[in-house]
């Protein structure tokens, strides 16, 4: 029961890990945040627009919006998509915790 247990959760961490940093562009992209720019009309243009008129007319360097434009232009870093899968991984593991315990 232990192995089953065991293998099952290291498919889970597996599977999150992997899924989460092949969909991390697409959901970036399904918001807005786009190779060619901000998509009008989009989650992505309301966020900026929202953090222009805070900051007195100007997206600040180094914001939220300002980091997800640019993993949605040149795709995410080496340690972006470190912190993806460990993200990822940790919603796995906490699936195969939480289907234990059922």
């Amino acid at each position: 029961m232990l192995l089953l247990f065991l293998t099952v959760t290291f498919i889970a961490v597996a599977a999150g890990a992997g899924g989460a940093v092949v969909l991390a562009p697409v959901a970036l992209g399904a918001v807005g945040f786009t190779a060619a720019g901000i998509a009008a009309n989009s989650l992505a243009a309301g966020m900026m627009a929202s953090a222009a008129s805070a900051s007195g007319g100007g997206v600040l360097a180094g914001s939220i919006v300002a980091v997800l434009q640019s993993a949605g232009a040149a795709g995410l870093a080496g340690s972006t998509t470190a912190v993806v899968a460990g993200v990822g991984g940790t919603v796995g593991w906490l699936t195969a915790a939480a289907a234990a315990l059922i």
